[in-house]
């Protein structure tokens, strides 16, 4: 079975992974991205693909999709598609300062004597 192949997924995950793509996409993502997103979503829910037949059903774990309702919603559909796509700059670190060349040999010359 080639990498990607949906062979083996029921047609309620199929289905369940195009809505929850669609979501992504009205979103922002882009629609390559969504469709990651949503079978990762969907494997981690059902634990990947469902064999068919009677009394092999196992109760989904719908938990992330509800943390991914709660954390993204109305605020993030509310963002244009530029502050969304724009990196965050990495800031200089809080609370961490540099120490002087003075100080650091004479914590150096502490260390040797001792």
């Amino acid at each position: 079975m080639p990498r990607g192949d949906k062979s083996k997924y029921t047609d309620k995950q199929k289905r369940k992974a195009e809505h929850i793509a669609e979501g992504y996409e009205d979103r922002g993502v882009s629609k390559k991205m969504a469709k990651a997103r949503a079978w990762a979503t969907v494997n981690k829910e059902s634990g990947g693909g469902n064999k068919s037949g009677s009394g092999r059903g196992v109760p989904d774990n719908t938990e992330s999709s509800k943390k991914g309702g709660r954390k993204g919603g109305a605020a993030t559909a509310r963002k244009s598609a530029k502050k969304k796509s724009a990196k965050k700059k990495p800031g200089p670190k809080k609370g961490v300062k540099k120490k002087s060349a003075k100080k650091r040999s004479t914590k150096k010359k502490a260390r040797q004597t001792s």
